[in-house]
Parts: C-alpha cells; structure tokens; sequence
C-alpha cells in the first residue's frame, strides 16, 4: 500500500518531513496557506517546533497523528507546520503572542490567525484529551471553531488588539540612566545560587552571555561576594560536573530540569555548545582546572566528529529522545554495566564514578555525573589502588572505555542535519577563541575546522549583498538554497560577522576583515530600524504582521546585542568614529535593565565594555608562512586582552578580496607597517611603543600597554 503523503514531504526542513506521512493537511510556511484560508474563510492553526524538541514529538504522536484530530483540523482550519530554526522570524513573531496571551512561552507553539495571521489564541503543548490541567486538543479545537463561527467580529477585534501590543513590545530599549556594571553585579550576586552555580531555580539554563561577560571582567570587580571568578568558576563547574554535560561522548544538553544541573533535557543544540567551548577552555586555563578544559575538549570532539555531517559545516541539534523513549540513549541502569564491565570491582567503581544505581533519577535510569576521585565511595571502589595514580588512571580509563561502548551499541538519537548560518558562525567564533588553550594539535585542527567551515557558509548562504539563514550543500549544478529557505536574517549577518573578526584574530587572513567589513554595511543598510535599533528581518524581507525585534539576550545572544558588538569593532578597525557612535546608541538602555534583569542584557553590557575601554591595537606585520610572524600572532590572540585589535598587517592590499569579490577594508592601524623581518606593533590610548620582533618582547610590551583597564587572557 502506498504511504499517505502531505505537502511537507519535498520540503527541506527533516522536522517538517517528520510530520509528512500525517493525515492532516499540512501546509509549509507561504502565501499559498492564508490564501487558501481566504477562500474558505477559515482560520489558520500555525504548529511550531523543532526537531530536536521532546515535546513536539509528544504532541505529533498523540494529536497529530490521531485520525479524529487530522479531521477536525481539516474541516475547520488551514494547517500550517513551521520548522522555528528555519524560521527564527516567524518564530518570533507569534512566541510573542503565546507569551502575551499565556505568560510563558515553548514548543511545540501552537497559534490561531485569522486568514491576514493576525494571533487570537496561543498556547504550547496541548494533550489529545483533558489533562495536566490543560483542556484536551480536540475539544479546544472544536471551542476554537465555535468561536470562529458564532463570535467573528470578537474574534476579529482581540486578533487586531493583539497585533497592535506586539508591535508595541517589539520597540526598543528605554533610555538610559547611569553606569550597569555594578547594578548588574549586583543584581547577579542576588540571583546566584551558592550550592549549584547558575541563576535562579529550575529549570536552568547554561546562562551564556552572563558566563561570557562575567569572564571578561577586570580582576576587581567591585565590592561584594561573590566575585564575578567566582560565580563564574562554581557555575561552570557544577555544570561540567553534572549530567548537563555528556560526561562520556561529549557536549552539553540545553538545560537541566533540576536547579542541581543533574538531570538535563537531552536534546543537544549547536548553540549551546559553541557558546560554552570558549568560555570553558579560557576559563580552565585562568583557573588551572582541568576539568573545565577537558569539558571544552570533550565539546570540541562531539563538535568535529559527530555534528558534520557533511565534513565541514555543522548540524543544528541532536534529538532528546531515541528508540522512542527520552533519554534512551545516554542514561544506565547498574544491569546495562554487566556485559560490558564483568568485573564486580569495575562495575563498583563505574557505579560510583558515574552515579549509577537502581534508584536512578529519569524512571529507574540514571544520567552520568562525574563524582571525582576523592567522593567517599569512589574511593572506597578503588580500596588499595587509591593510592597508586597508574593504577588509578588505569581503572577509571577502561570502566569510562567500556560505558562508551555501550553508548556506541544503541541507537544514537536523529540529527537535524540543517545548516543554520548564525549556528555556525558562533561554533566557527567557540573553536577559534578556545583554540588558543587547548593542545596544539587540537587548536590546530580547531582553527582548520573553523576556516574550512566559514568558506564553506560564505559560499552557500552569499548571494553578493546578504547572507541567508541557511547554508545547505548546492543543489547538484547549482549554488545556493532554495527560494523558501532563502530568508536573510539580522542574526546570521552580525553573528557571521563576529566569526570573521576570530578567525582574522586568529589567522591574519584579511578575507575574513573583509567579510566582516561588508556583513557590518549590510546590517546598517538592512536591518536598522532609524532609532538605534535593529529590525530581526531585512527591510527587504517578508511582510508579517509585525516587524520582529529581539533585543534580550536568551539561549543565545540577542541579535540585537550582536549587531552592536559587530559594529563596535567594525568601526574600531576603520576608526570610523560615527559608527562607533550609532554601536554605542544600541547600547543605550541595558543601564536601566541591568539591575532587573542582568542575564538578559548581558551581551550588550560586554558591547559597552568595549566601547569605553581604552584601545589598544596589536598589529603584526610579516610574511604569514614565516614561523616568527606566527609565533607573534599567536601570542597576540592568546594575551591581547579582548578589547584589544588583533590583526596581520596581508602581504599586499589588493583592491578586492580576490576570493569573495568584496571591497578590500579599509584599515588605518595597516597603513606604513612594511617591515624587513615580522614585526609586531603595540599601540595603546593613542600612543604606539617601540616595535617589537620577539614574543618575550611581544609579552613586556602587552604588559606595559594594557595595566590593570583589561580582564587578564584567559
């Protein structure tokens, strides 16, 4: 019998084409939708997930694929399924509904429109029937009908009243009053938890742009306790610690549903990852602790060895659930340890190592944590070999050995192989700054990984004046994506951007200055709202009800805050003061929220850092295959503080970047730095010291030029 087939199975998205084989009569994201709604003058019912997400599964099995359910969706509504990393902006738009309406937000999403897609009702998961306190989806779909037929003309009205308010919270910051860091300081002291690291209860997210600023901090940091280090250090170790972090295949889960970073929802996302493995390989090497280094390695393994599918660019997200069951895949009962580990003393020491036991805390199975050598039982599980280090490195090497073989023996969870551009460039931006604090052979397989990835993006998602949301393989015989997928996005110019600025950082290669230099003029040109701000979609772009802004930072920075933080250092590279103002204008406002709510602007607070820190330049000049010139650069990215331009002064300033066709940038700090051997330039509060053409020299320069204004590196 041939399968059942909808609308969704030519598209691109693998979640959409999970929904493919479904009765209901999906419709992908397009004009095509509500103008068929239209017509037949009904609502819209708008279903957004992701394919990673646990709870979208849930409800696509228990409603979705319900025949009854297909039908009344049929009858009554055009439905229209969503992929939310496809479409970050549609996403937007309507998460801000469900968050008016209901006062929290999730996925799944699930939105009513009239046939314009105005929102007039929203909410996230509903069960097939009545339960947990939420009405059962068929009976709310028939409500949602009546209401439609019998009360239009209400209806109509709360949808027009309810897009007038998210155009209203889509504005910008408020003006500004006064200096944050010490509000935001101490507006974090009060929310961390002292016990388990973080901010708040549960459930925890890894809270980014705070670890990122908190990192960056000057080593005084103001009067109170905890110190910045120090909330930082706990956090990340309490997270590296639990079972957050994978603790035998590497990388991290999106959060933890306990305030104690122990049990985590699964599903891995590439985000995540790529804004903790700078973070945590520098502040291993500030804190000389190895478990958070090992932690960054581990997250750079999975990276480059599970998530490439294709060798160079990376997939969005691991699934939660596997063999359909969350969890399936990473956790253990003390019976799953016995073919692999037949040694009663090994099974003991695995148990104890990892937290394994009959109790467990996910129905009877246990989430791997790391205990540490010196927990009582672990060290009671090693009896005598406690004291012999061999020993003890030989026994724990092979009990971790074996319970990744088991892992390697299940079914890994589904991979959403989607290139999502700004994805990318924060991974390409995580590898280059973590780089320079790992083994030189791994940095130097990071910074490989990360050039071959940015070339590989720039090729696909390029298309001569804006870079698009997603970068798949071409078409064969062809560039580029298909028109649907083919949205531009604040997000992947400024988070491309800042990649670019890394990886010049880290290489000299001036292609990437340049890429930077052109995202920067693409990002005033297309997504400046005129008042400071930033618009999410181009001005180009598709037409949604309202123009999305998102200006707070979340699981990953807010666009708004990266779009500045690029400008910041464009203009800094240009000395092009007038940008450097319109970088500081987006700034304006996280003073006022610092107090209230520090995690959310924190991302803009670094960006402000940077503006009013006083400059310092690092230029190196040389021939880039010279082994002295790399030496120069190298030590340039590891010790200039983060504020501080790092840069190679190219051979020649050819009038394009010969490989992207883009204008070569204009760089002042370039300018009269030809040298007879490599060189490095160190320049600070406008003044230039003597030339330098060693490291050593290099280090007493940089000593001399930054003082006490700059948080040490790392």
């Amino acid at each position: 019998m041939t399968q059942h087939s909808n609308r969704l199975a030519d598209t691109a998205s693998p979640y959409l084409r999970q929904h493919a084989h479904q009765l209901v009569d999906w419709y992908p994201w397009g004009e095509e939708a509500f103008a068929v709604a239209r017509e037949r003058d009904v609502p819209v019912l708008v279903s957004i997930g992701y394919a990673a997400c646990h709870w979208c599964h849930v409800m696509s099995h228990e409603s979705f694929d319900d025949p009854a359910i297909a039908a009344l969706l049929n009858d009554h509504f055009v439905s229209v399924k969503v992929d939310r990393e496809e479409r970050p902006d549609v996403d937007a738009v309507y998460m801000g509904a469900v968050q008016a309406l209901s006062g929290s937000g999730g996925w799944p999403m699930t939105v009513v429109t009239t046939p314009d897609g105005k929102p007039w009702f929203a909410g996230t998961y509903f069960p097939p029937d009545d339960r947990f306190g939420r009405p059962g989806f068929a009976r709310l779909l028939g409500a949602l009908h009546a209401a439609w037929s019998e009360r239009r003309d209400e209806v109509v009205d709360s949808a027009t009243q309810i897009t007038e308010r998210l155009g209203h919270l889509s504005t910008r910051l408020p003006a500004d009053d006064g200096e944050p860091e010490r509000s935001a300081l101490a507006a974090l002291r009060a929310g961390f938890d002292h016990e388990h690291g973080g901010f708040g209860g549960a459930p925890k997210f890894p809270p980014h742009t705070a670890l990122r600023w908190l990192l960056e901090r000057p080593p005084e940091d103001g009067d109170g306790e905890p110190t910045a280090a120090g909330m930082l250090h706990l956090t990340l170790r309490r997270m590296v610690d639990g079972g957050l972090f994978d603790q035998l295949l590497g990388g991290v889960a999106r959060y933890s549903v306990d305030e104690r970073w122990i049990v985590p929802h699964f599903e891995k996302m590439l985000y995540d990852n790529a804004l903790l493995l700078g973070v945590l390989a520098r502040a291993g090497a500030r804190f000389e602790d190895a478990r958070l280094v090992g932690a960054g390695i581990g997250i750079a393994r999975w990276a480059l060895d599970v998530m490439r599918p294709d060798g160079v660019a990376f997939a969005a997200s691991q699934d939660a659930d596997s063999e359909g069951e969350e969890g399936r895949f990473a956790t253990f009962t003390p019976s799953d340890l016995v073919p692999a580990l037949p040694d009663p003393d090994d099974r003991a020491l695995a148990r104890a190592l990892y937290g394994i036991d009959e109790v467990g805390v996910l129905e009877g199975r246990s989430v791997p944590v790391w205990r540490g050598l010196d927990h009582p039982a672990v060290v009671a599980a090693l009896g005598s070999d406690a004291f012999e280090p061999e020993r003890v490195a030989e026994r724990v090497a092979r009990v971790r050995d074996a319970l990744i073989e088991i892992r390697r023996g299940r079914v890994p969870p589904a991979m959403d192989d989607k290139v999502v551009t700004s994805w990318n460039a924060l991974m390409i931006r995580g590898l280059v700054e973590a780089a320079p604090w790992l083994p030189e052979a791994l940095a130097t397989e990071l910074r490989s990984a990360a050039v071959q990835c940015a070339d590989a993006v720039w090729e696909r998602a390029w298309d001569g004046t804006s870079l698009r949301h997603l970068a798949p393989p071409p078409p064969p015989g062809g560039r580029g994506v298909s028109a649907p997928q083919a949205v531009a996005l604040l997000e992947d110019a400024a988070s491309y951007g800042l990649a670019a600025l890394a990886l010049h950082r880290a290489t000299g290669d001036v292609r990437f200055l340049a890429r930077a230099f052109a995202l920067a003029d693409a990002v005033e040109r297309d997504f400046a709202d005129g008042e400071g701000g930033f618009y999410t979609t181009p001005a180009f772009g598709e037409a949604l009800v309202v123009r999305p802004r998102s200006t707070f930072d979340g699981p990953t920075p807010s666009e708004h805050g990266l779009a500045a933080e690029l400008l910041a250092w464009v203009a800094a590279w240009s000395a092009d003061a007038e940008r450097a103002e319109r970088a500081a204008a987006a700034t304006r406002g996280a003073a006022r929220l610092a107090a209230r709510a520090p995690t959310a602007v924190a991302s803009l607070l670094g960006v402000r850092d940077r503006l009013v820190a006083p400059p310092v330049e690092v230029i190196v000049a040389g021939a880039p295959d010279d082994e002295r010139t790399r030496a120069l650069l190298e030590c340039a990215d590891r010790e200039a503080p983060d504020h501080a331009l790092v840069g190679l002064v190219p051979a020649t300033l050819p009038a394009s970047s010969a490989a992207d066709g883009l204008p070569a940038p204009s760089v002042p700090w370039f300018e009269g730095r030809a040298v007879e051997r490599p060189t490095a330039f160190v320049c600070s509060a406008g003044a230039c010291r003597a030339p330098v053409h060693d490291v050593a020299g290099l280090r007493d320069a940089l000593a001399a030029a930054v003082g006490s204004a700059f948080a040490p590196r790392p």
